[in-house]
């Protein structure tokens, strides 16, 4: 079984992007799934389907597999779920990889800062970046930003 084991947590300011060392263009389409997400991402010239748990947490369940890209742009065709577009750049901070997802099209204007550990109680060295984790907060997660776009909240 694979595990996703990941927090999330909103940038306060734009610091982090002095340390990029690299970032990728992402398209993804939901396929639907009941008690779980099956997405198809496009990521530069790679194509991959996922399958995650929907759960709010830091741990989930998770397979992913590379698919060609003929195959992928189909599958991005046939989705009936929604769609998310962003760009991810990497950067390490504390010995840990981690993945600033910068929203286009209807979210437009939300960053999300993710990091993936080896266990659920691993200690993480916060950069000075981060404002307040959100990992237990189920709007910030691709799916639902697919079917409830950041720019459908009503921000105040």
């Amino acid at each position: 079984m694979a595990l996703e084991i990941e927090r999330k947590f909103l940038p306060r300011s734009e610091a982090w992007r002095g340390q990029v060392e690299r970032s990728v263009d992402m398209k993804q389409a939901y396929l639907g799934g009941d008690g779980v997400s099956v997405r198809v991402r496009l990521a530069g010239d790679r194509a991959n389907i996922n399958i995650k748990q929907v759960r709010l947490g830091r741990q989930r369940e998770e397979f992913e597999y590379p698919v060609p890209m003929e195959d992928a742009l189909r599958l991005f065709e046939l989705a009936g779920g929604g769609r998310i577009e962003k760009t991810r750049h990497y950067l390490r901070h504390g010995g840990l990889l981690w993945e600033i997802d910068e929203f286009g099209g209807r979210n437009q204007g939300l960053v999300v800062a993710e990091v993936e550990l080896e266990t659920s109680d691993q200690a993480v060295d916060i950069p000075e970046w981060v404002d307040r984790e959100v990992t237990d907060e189920d709007r910030y997660y691709n799916i639902a930003l697919a079917n409830q776009p950041f720019d459908s909240w009503g921000h105040s």
